[in-house]
């Protein structure tokens, strides 16, 4: 017997005694032996149930612990719900797509431009219907009023904000004694041609001509383009001229600073002539005879006039005296004028001119015309030109 059987047996043994001995008389040696070897063997089942459980617990759920891993299975992809969080992220993929090309180099030089065959954006209307657009081969000097040519030297700066540089050219094609004109945006397309990008601006809409232009560090573009274009007998200081700028939409160019239209010329008036009749004097020994006019020229402004200037004498005659003899000739747009006094803005003067008569031919009517001439003797039109001119009757 073990010492855990002697203390089961012991404890079992007083438990027995302390409630039954009041009430039982002794049965003698042999009956209590008999009684403890059954409680021994019921109290050594219970005992090594205890302990078979007691023992079995800790082993299996140690076993459970030390379990070899199952062996691995094929290999899968588990895709994690949205809960899920991984403990390292993943590495990220190396991207496969092949990065974006460079802008191609739209520099294009004046020799360049002239050997390409380009197509030109359509001239704006009113316009030439000779001048070509389509397959164009620009040229350095006018051959014909249908092929375009080059004026100037290209300018260049970066138009798109694409980081590559575009070409910027004024052209131009003649029809008569004027040109239609465009400042145009040339580039390069992937393959290296020549290619338009779009017209800035052309001569349209009471803007007649283009003078110059240049490329701002912000791709901006400026033009000096004037509202009438000096040809035939227009002075070239006669046109108004004015700064406007252009840039890139993405689309096309359009205006973004400057005026975008011409007014009423600031340098001109309004001049108004008025004439008596022309009085023809007898004719002396040699049969020469004068006539004489007086006219009056009032300035309704709003300019002063510097100088006033008389011609169209021509079909009068010969100068004679008078306010005649104060003239002096200066250029005009007659062969014959004379020049007098200035006249402010809002008076009137009054001339009397004394001619050698010559009797003009049957039918022809003897005029005069006053003109508006600057410090500079340069002369001016005027705000109403049909009031500029008077006929002359005779009388005598």
């Amino acid at each position: 017997m073990t010492e855990l059987d002697d203390i089961l047996v012991s404890g079992e043994f007083a438990a027995f005694r302390e409630a039954y001995a009041p009430a039982v008389h002794p049965a003698g040696t042999t009956a209590v032996r008999e009684t403890v070897r059954r409680r021994r063997r019921r109290t050594a089942v219970v005992a090594a149930a205890a302990v078979v459980l007691a023992v079995a617990i800790p082993v299996g759920a140690n076993a459970a612990l030390h379990r070899p891993d199952p062996p691995p299975g094929p290999a899968q992809t588990a895709t994690p719900t949205p809960s899920e969080t991984s403990a390292s992220p993943t590495p990220p993929t190396p991207s496969t797509a092949s990065p974006t090309p460079a802008a191609p180099d739209g520099r294009i030089t004046r020799s360049q431009l002239l050997a390409a065959r380009l197509d030109l954006a359509a001239w704006p209307e009113p316009g030439p219907k000779t001048c070509v657009s389509d397959n164009v081969r620009l040229r350095s000097e006018a051959e014909s009023d249908s092929v375009p040519r080059l004026l100037t030297d290209p300018r260049y700066g970066d138009l798109d904000g694409d980081g590559a540089t575009e070409t910027v050219a004024l052209v131009a094609c003649r029809y008569g004694e004027a040109s239609a004109k465009q400042v145009l945006a040339f580039d390069r397309d992937e393959a290296g041609r020549i290619v338009t990008m779009g017209r800035v601006v052309g001569t349209h809409d009471g803007m007649d001509d283009i003078t110059d232009f240049s490329v701002q560090d912000d791709g901006k573009i400026r033009a000096h383009v004037a509202d009438i274009q000096p040809c035939c007998s227009t002075p070239e200081w006669s046109p108004q001229r004015q700064w406007r700028t252009y840039a890139w939409t993405g689309e096309r160019f359009t205006q973004t600073a400057g005026p975008t239209k011409f007014g009423v010329d600031p340098r001109l008036t309004d001049l108004t002539l008025t004439a008596g009749d022309l009085v023809i004097g007898p004719a002396d020994t040699k049969g020469n005879r004068t006539a004489t006019v007086t006219v009056t020229v009032v300035n309704k402004g709003p300019v002063d006039v510097p100088l006033l200037g008389f011609s169209e004498f021509y079909s009068i005659g010969e100068r004679a005296g008078g306010d005649l003899s104060r003239c002096r000739t200066v250029r005009s747009d007659g062969p014959d004028a004379c020049v007098l006094d200035g006249l402010p803005a809002g008076k009137r003067k009054t001339y009397t001119f004394t001619f050698r008569y010559d009797p003009p031919e049957p039918g022809f009517q003897p005029t005069l015309k006053v003109i508006h001439y600057d410090s500079q003797e340069r002369y001016w039109n005027d705000l109403s030109w049909k009031n500029n001119s008077v006929d002359l009757h005779t009388a005598g």
